[in-house]
């Protein structure tokens, strides 16, 4: 008998899912049944959080939907704050779990892993919940959950699998030889021509780039320099244009440098951002402002109109639509890498303070010490310093939970599931010792699954940024000092590399030891390096 839990590994395989991220459970287990014998690889996690942002980190840097197997119950309570940071990234993610049996499930009665309603508490982090009440059911709900990913705006999906049905017989149904994967929706050629016809006209373009667009880098590129447009690119939009170019602007839109360039544009093209407070208004002090004429393109027609409302609003894939307006649009000088420049320099010199500048610096040597490298961060304050300016090396290279949903202990386990993912590209972990600490056990799944992750965990014993906000606020700093363990003796425990620096040149020697190693490193460092980076920029 063929199971419908070995049914759905055949299905995930046709959709070409190569990696599930799960911790195996009594109501699980059939699951695993047909994974064992599949070409699916397996990683365990120490917490089905650590899932969620696994598979998160896995799907930022392939574009593909990360893949969740979830127990019942107290594993999709746990894995709900991965999905809701997904979900305000829009991050595609499939969550895969069981359910009680017909008859138990939200009975009352007390069976294991009981929930009153489990869909009803996930659908609040997924584009859609749905419980599969028939083996006939799992191909086209899975067929959904790829159009989601594929053409609509990407967000988490949960499908739940009741135990019975996850047990019951489907050998009965075929595993397609191929599947229907669907394309993103076509920009609208009235809109386009009319965006063009904009941007023609223009005499001081900007173009404003989100996560939407990162796999359209080469396009945007492009058309930047076809139309002379700066291209202010938010966090999870930093790298489509590279350190260097002179249309790149990396200072954050909620700095003064980065909206008088707004602001003097008369037409601003926004491309896939949905234009979100923690980017453009992350003081919330209400001055981020677009005088000029607006024309957004985005996935979602809600979003679209959300927020900041544009003349022209252009439904329809990033890509398709940068590729239709370089045909369309002149070739023209506007000042462009003058205006950039300005923005960039009055950024450093105005914006940036002497500790974010400093921690930028750390960031670059990171950077340049390792090419190519992709960097995680938690929500700490090197990455605090780096979302407000630093040069990313390219697309999806660099991102953190630090914007949007904005959870802590994500770095290590998204920095794993990155690293699964790109096996062959150094990847770095940017957390602080209050933070790594919600999911510190995920050392252990780096080093079973033999991946040489590089940790760069900065100890100021505390919550310094918390800590620095009660200060300013006149509240007497109460929880912030913490206990902080030895992080050395903890990763020599796990098994990984450990090496504790006290400076610039030994953290660069450091990070050289750590992506020569095929082992899993853990650097820690304290205030001595960020005050040697502060003197190196003063």
């Amino acid at each position: 008998m063929i199971s419908t839990g070995m049914y759905l590994t055949k299905l995930l395989e046709a959709y070409g899912v190569d990696t599930v991220f799960g911790i195996p459970g009594v109501h699980t287990v059939e699951l695993y049944r047909g994974l064992a014998g599949s070409s699916i690889t397996h990683v365990t996690p120490r917490h089905e959080q650590g899932a969620g942002f696994m598979a998160d980190g896995y799907a930022r840097v392939t574009g593909r939907p990360g893949v969740c197997f979830i127990i019942t119950g107290p594993g999709m309570t746990n894995i709900v704050t991965a999905m809701g940071q997904a979900y305000g990234d829009s991050i595609p993610m499939l969550v895969i779990s069981t359910v009680n049996s017909h008859g138990r499930m939200g009975s009352g009665e007390g069976w294991l892993h009981e929930l009153p309603n489990q869909q009803a508490l996930v659908s609040q982090v997924a584009a859609f919940s749905h419980t599969v009440n028939r083996p006939e059911e799992l191909a086209p709900v899975l067929a959904r959950a790829f159009a989601v990913f594929d053409s609509a705006r990407p967000r988490p999906v949960h499908i739940e699998l009741p135990i019975n049905v996850m047990l019951a017989d489907a050998g009965h149904l075929k595993v397609p030889e191929s599947v229907t994967r669907l394309a993103p929706p076509e920009p609208g050629y009235q809109e386009i021509n009319w965006a063009a016809e904009l941007l023609n006209e223009a005499k001081s373009p900007v173009i404003l780039v989100g996560g939407g667009a990162k796999w359209s880098a080469q396009e945007i590129t492009e058309l930047a320099e076809r139309i002379d447009a700066p291209v202010v690119m938010t966090t999870n939009g930093r790298g489509i244009l590279p350190p260097g170019h002179p249309l790149a602007v990396s200072i954050s839109p909620s700095f003064p440098a980065s909206r008088a360039l707004i602001a003097a544009s008369d037409v601003v093209l926004a491309l896939g951002t949905e234009f979100g407070p923690t980017d453009y208004d992350m003081y919330e002090d209400g001055f981020f402002e677009i005088p000029g004429r607006l024309i957004r393109v985005d996935l979602d027609p809600v979003q679209l109109l959300r927020g900041t409302a544009p003349e022209i609003g252009i439904v329809g894939d990033v890509l398709s639509a940068v590729i239709d307006l370089v045909e369309l649009v002149e070739e023209k000088k506007r000042d462009g890498a003058a205006r950039a420049e300005k923005a960039r320099v009055d950024g450093n010199a105005k914006d940036l303070t002497e500790q974010m500048r400093g921690d930028l610096h750390i960031l670059d040597l990171v950077r340049d010490t390792l090419p190519g490298v992709i960097l995680v961060g938690d929500s700490t304050q090197l990455v605090y310093a780096g979302n407000l300016g630093y040069d990313s090396a390219g697309p999806a290279t660099y991102f953190n939970s630090a914007t949007g949903y904005g959870t802590l202990g994500y770095g290590l386990p998204a920095g794993i599931g990155a690293k699964v993912a790109m096996p062959d590209t150094p990847v770095v972990v940017l957390a602080g010792d209050g933070g790594v600490q919600f999911s510190i056990a995920e050392l252990a799944s780096a080093k079973e699954a033999k991946l040489p992750v590089i940790l760069l965990l900065f100890d100021n014993k505390g919550y310094g940024e918390i800590k620095s906000y009660m200060v300013s606020q006149n509240i007497p700093p109460l929880g912030v000092d913490l206990y902080t363990p030895d992080f050395i003796g903890i990763g020599k425990a796990y098994g990984w590399n450990t090496d504790l620096v006290g400076d610039l040149d030994g953290l660069k020697a450091a990070l050289l030891a750590a992506a020569a190693s095929s082992e899993p490193s853990m650097i820690v460092f304290g205030d001595s390096v960020r005050d040697e980076a502060v003197k190196v920029v003063g």
